[in-house]
């Protein structure tokens, strides 16, 4: 009869060891992966331009950007979204150069 214990307060991983294998699951595996089966087309119903949900997706504008499709409270807003432009370009307001050189 082995009556050897660990002792209490014993490091149960050595994560420091050269030749250290982890064999537990962490607990992020317990469960599969759910980006697995990730659905090919992803609908918004909240409209980017004023943030509210839209209950009625029927004959309400949108737009398809590769795989998601927008959807848009209105036409206006439809169009607000697509004269955002791409580049927000900004000049700082209390740095006079214009070659982007950092202040501080």
């Amino acid at each position: 009869m082995n009556t050897t214990t660990e002792p209490e307060g014993s490091t149960v991983h050595n994560f420091d060891a050269i030749n250290y294998v982890a064999t537990d699951a962490l607990p992020r595996e317990a469960e599969q992966s759910h980006r697995l089966h990730e659905p090919e087309w992803r609908l918004t119903d909240i409209d980017p331009i004023t943030g509210h949900d839209i209950d009625d997706l029927s004959g309400k504008p949108y737009i398809v950007d590769d795989n998601v499709v927008m959807y848009f409270e209105s036409e206006e807003t439809r169009q607000a979204y697509r004269d955002t432009p791409i580049d927000h370009p900004f000049h700082l307001i209390d740095n006079p150069y214009e070659d982007g050189e950092a202040e501080g």
